[in-house]
């Protein structure tokens, strides 16, 4: 079965919005700079409670606040299976280096989420 394993939240001001919900709730946050586009690592707690981690980055969309990516074994599959079903593609597929690949749908909602492949090799 497919999870939810990741979530971001898209803020004007991603320093601003790490530094509140560092205060808040308590997480840890720190810049990543493996990517192309700043964006801060959230770690919520321990791996050996429930919950997810997740990101911080630049609002892209007006629309977009937080989003959570689901884990596949495919993000081509994924993507298939959003257009045969009624969804968007909204972003296609990308690599995150070092991670694996993403790209976000749009579904019959307007909701939009990511699908997430690992692949350690993705350039």
């Amino acid at each position: 079965m497919n999870r939810v394993v990741h979530f971001e939240i898209h803020a004007d001001d991603p320093q601003r919005c790490s530094s509140f919900y560092s205060k808040v709730f308590g997480w840890q946050i720190s810049q990543w700079d493996a990517g192309s586009e700043p964006y801060w690592l959230v770690t919520t707690g321990p791996d050996v409670e429930p919950g997810i981690n997740g990101g911080i980055m630049k609002r892209r969309h007006p629309m977009g606040n937080v989003y959570n990516s689901i884990q596949v074994a495919s993000v081509d599959d994924a993507c298939a299976s959003v257009l045969a079903n009624g969804g968007m593609i909204v972003v296609p597929k990308v690599a995150i280096p070092g991670v694996g690949w993403l790209a976000y749908g749009n579904d019959t909602e307007g909701n939009i989420f990511g699908m997430m492949q690992e692949d350690r090799a993705a350039k």
